[in-house]
């Protein structure tokens, strides 16, 4: 299924070419008998077609006035399973009981008063602790361009959806990568704003985990996100990143990083983007920035806040995988902690003297092509109890302990027609700087060729746990 972007779709509303409710019922059934990669665990249901029939209300009333309070009227989006919503379970991924009050997320009120219609939960891992959809509730997600391969994740679902048309855009979060690995494993845009643009309720006490969106363009990435930026009570950190700062996004120095374990076949894609940023007037500039025991860090700060959530009664319905980190986390002294976060501080003061000479920084995505869906990481991280479950993506997590904003967004495809994608990272509260740099690279790079064309169509039935 090809679905237009935001702009082409609230078109075709104006000249009453289609109606919301024909959208809304084409995507709806779509995702409950075309979702042959396990993007979703829950479509929704009467209270999506209700919303429809009030959006066409409106557009017969005001006609194009009908987009004056609501720029999203008509667009169907997903939401990630980690988040709640009003009307639909949310299970984030678990067994176990989720004991949070049934109302929207903070975002996700946001985007339906702003005249999005929500069309369903998306898959992720347990509370989104790897960056894969493993995990009890549902089968993996797998990914749009070789389904036997992983969508990447936590936020799989969301990224799998948009790709193959099941909405035009996604809410997702993103504590080590969660949207950024997905969305390049799957061939769109993720964007991690800075932390705390987007408010995150109930907030994260690692003060890792960003909420940000997925689409098929940067442009409508950026169209969804300014909808659901700004602060809110219930998160004291919302508003840290929403100021951004000055700067000339026509031409920048660009910090073009090279993570260790990247692959040639991933390496001869991405640094397509230097070429094509260098064409458009930057300066394009090679460069090494280190932080020792970084990833050590991250594994301790993780797993306490694992640990924290996680009582021994529990452990019967805990997901294996997500099990051996909470076990790890009950070892951590608050010494230990202490520790990880003078690294975290140390990579924070040396970032921002490395922002100081770059205005933004550029590179693989992610090092390696995606791995086995049915598997947490490459082989050599496979098995959660090494803790090396997120060390395939160094170019990811760093920027969750620094809160840089942070895009993606598609740079061709591998030798083996899987996508590659690359990122652009920016000072904290430099959003706007990053999304329209990331766009005009976007419009340079071209379009990917679509994910159908890459396999043939399982029936959604045919998928088993």
């Amino acid at each position: 299924m090809t679905a237009p972007g935001i702009g082409e779709l609230t078109e075709r509303f104006r000249r009453g070419e289609a109606t919301v409710v024909e959208h809304v019922q084409s995507v709806l059934t779509a995702v409950r008998e075309r979702d042959t990669l396990g993007a979703f665990v829950t479509a929704a249901g009467d209270e999506a077609l209700q919303t429809a029939e009030q959006a066409d209300r409106r557009i017969r009333e005001r006609g194009p006035d009908a987009w004056r309070g609501a720029p999203l009227l008509g667009v169907t989006v997903s939401v990630k399973d980690l988040l709640q919503t009003r009307d639909l379970p949310t299970t984030r991924g678990s067994l176990l009981e989720n004991r949070r009050t049934r109302e929207d997320a903070p975002a996700v009120a946001r985007l339906r008063a702003a005249g999005a219609v929500v069309i369903g939960k998306t898959t992720t891992s347990e509370y989104g602790w790897s960056a894969s959809t493993l995990g009890r509730v549902a089968p993996p997600t797998g990914n749009p361009y070789a389904p036997g391969l992983t969508a990447g994740g936590s936020s799989g679902g969301a990224a799998a959806a948009v790709a193959t048309g099941l909405g035009e855009g996604a809410l997702g979060t993103d504590g080590a990568g969660s949207i950024r690995i997905p969305a390049a494993f799957c061939g769109v845009a993720g964007y991690k704003p800075s932390y705390g643009r987007v408010p995150y309720v109930p907030n994260g006490v690692d003060r890792l985990a960003h909420q940000g969106t997925l689409a098929r363009s940067v442009a409508d990435a950026a169209a969804l996100a300014a909808v659901v930026a700004g602060p809110h009570p219930a998160d004291p950190d919302s508003g840290l990143g929403s100021i951004d700062l000055p700067s000339d996004s026509r031409s920048q120095h660009i910090g073009w990083i090279e993570y260790e374990g990247t692959t040639d076949e991933i390496r001869k894609v991405t640094e397509q983007a230097m070429a094509a940023l260098a064409g458009q007037g930057h300066r394009v500039e090679r460069v090494e920035v280190r932080c020792d025991d970084l990833y050590p860090a991250l594994v301790d700060i993780l797993a306490a806040a694992e640990a924290a959530g996680a009582p021994p009664e529990d452990e019967e319905w805990c997901d294996p995988g997500r099990l051996e980190i909470v076990r790890y986390g009950r070892t951590l002294s608050g010494t230990a902690l202490m520790r990880a976060e003078e690294v975290r501080q140390g990579l924070r003061t040396r970032l921002r003297s490395v922002m100081r000479r770059y205005g933004l920084l550029a590179m693989a995505t992610v090092p390696i092509e995606p791995f086995d869906v049915r598997a947490i990481g490459p082989q050599w991280a496979a098995d959660p109890r090494d803790l090396l479950w997120l060390a395939w993506s160094p170019a990811s997590y760093p920027f969750n302990m620094t809160g840089q904003p942070a895009v993606t967004l598609p740079a061709g495809l591998t030798g083996s027609g899987l996508p590659a994608g690359v990122q652009l990272v920016g000072p904290v509260g430099a959003d706007e700087v990053v999304l329209t740099v990331a766009h005009r690279l976007e419009t340079e790079l071209g379009p990917l060729p679509p994910p159908h064309a890459q396999h043939e169509l399982v029936p959604a039935t045919e998928r088993t746990l």
